[in-house]
Order: C-alpha cells, then structure tokens, then sequence
C-alpha cells in the first residue's frame, strides 16, 4: 500500500530514470512472449492492434535514442496528421514510426525491442538542460509544460500504458510490482490531483493500488488501480471524480 502526501509520492528524476529502464525491459519481456494470433488482437487504441503497438515503442524509442531520428520523425510525421485527420501533432509522429518499420518481421520486432531501452534512457538523460526545458504542447488538461515532463515521466507512462493496453487485449494478466507499477499509478494520482483540485478518498486495489486521498468531504472510489488507469486515459469511461481524465 502506497502512504505519504501526493507530493511525497511524485517521482523524482533519478528513481525516473531507473522506472524507465525497467520498464522497457517488462515491455520487451510481454512482446517477446506473444503468440502469433495475439500479435493481431484489437487493442484499445481502435487504430492498433498489438503489433502496431509495438512499432511505436520501439519507434517511439528509438526517437528517445537519437535526437536526429527524433528530428526526422517531427518533420515527417507532423504533416501525416492531415492525412489521418487527426490534429494533435504527435499522432502523425506515431503514424511515421508504424509505417516505416512495417516491414519487420514479429521476431525482429521483439528482438530490437530488448535493446532499444537502454539507448532510449541513455538518450533521454543526455538531453543537455536548456533543451529539457523548452516549452512543449500536451493538450488539455496538461496544456504547455517542458520537455523536462516529457523525458523524466511522459515516455515511460506511455510504455507503461501500452503494456496495459496489451495485457488487456490478450486477457492476460499483468506482471505489476509494488516498487514499479505502483510508483507510476501513485505518480499519477499526485498529477491528476493537482490538475482537478477536488476533494476524493481514492482506494487503489491490487498490487500497484494504495490509498490516496485530497481535501474533505470528496467523493469515495474504491476500484482496481489498473481499471483506474484505464479510466483516467479513455480506455474506459469514467463517472463523478473519474470523469477527470488524464492521457497517457
């Protein structure tokens, strides 16, 4: 069980860069383990299915790796957006990095997925400090916040909920730990507190759940720490506090 204010429970940026490694090792470890007609399931992303999911980690990954690739997938990608009539700019960015390792066979997809995650770090935590701050566009309810966001939480959260996302599709269960997965989940539930401002008593079941609470007089939830997840990001529609989403 997760205890400790929301702020005591936000991630800092050295136990980030450990959370990231991890995680794309756990990422790695699923993809590498599925069988031929779970590549193919429907995901919740209606757009993508399993495989398509894991070209843009390991796109996504490799842009994390290599600033010049990063710059490559910007410049390309962003002009997508009006083909695949989607208007927030890193969906065309998504949609270059599916197409151009279409190619690749599973296995080959799986095998650069076990070594793209140390490089995707090691260039994250390279980014020299006045580029970490430079002013980046989320959407609501984020808005503008730096590249610092991006780096240090923002690219591991969104392995993290493609691992989910997969788990799910393939009804399979998921490999969670307190010290990973419920850091991210308590991560998370500090971020959206502080975006919404209400009151809640929030009880997180499971292994990555704790128990969180804001103010007086809020709202009572208790639910399973994955399905809160889901919720927050759109997977699965939320009610009452749960209404206030979060993306990852």
């Amino acid at each position: 069980m997760t205890t400790g204010t929301l702020i005591e429970q936000r991630i800092r940026r050295p136990e980030a860069r450990v959370l990231a490694e991890e995680e794309f090792r756990r990422f790695a470890d699923l993809v590498g383990s599925l069988s031929p007609d779970e590549w193919a399931t429907q995901t919740d992303c209606t757009a993508w299915d399993v495989r398509k999911m894991a070209l843009h980690v390991l796109g996504s990954g490799d842009a994390q790796a290599s600033f010049p690739q990063f710059v490559h997938q910007l410049r390309k990608g962003v002009p997508l957006n009006r083909e695949i009539e989607s208007h927030h700019w890193v969906d065309g960015m998504n949609e270059l990095q599916i197409r151009e390792r279409a190619h690749l066979s599973n296995e080959e997809i799986a095998t650069q997925l076990t070594t793209i995650g140390p490089r995707a770090v090691k260039g994250r935590w390279g980014t020299p400090p006045p580029m970490r701050y430079l002013p980046i566009p989320f959407g609501p309810p984020i808005g503008w916040t730096s590249l610092k966001y991006l780096l240090d939480v923002g690219f591991t959260r969104d392995v993290w909920a493609h691992r989910i996302d997969i788990c799910a599709a393939i009804d399979r269960p998921m490999h969670l730990s307190a010290d990973h997965d419920g850091r991210l989940v308590a991560d998370i539930v500090g971020e959206w507190a502080s975006i919404h401002g209400e009151p809640f008593e929030l009880v997180l079941e499971g292994t990555a759940g704790g128990e969180f609470s804001q103010g007086t007089g809020g709202e009572r939830v208790d639910i399973d720490a994955i399905t809160f997840i889901r919720t927050l990001s759109g997977r699965l529609p939320g009610t009452g506090i749960l209404a206030h989403p979060l993306p990852l």
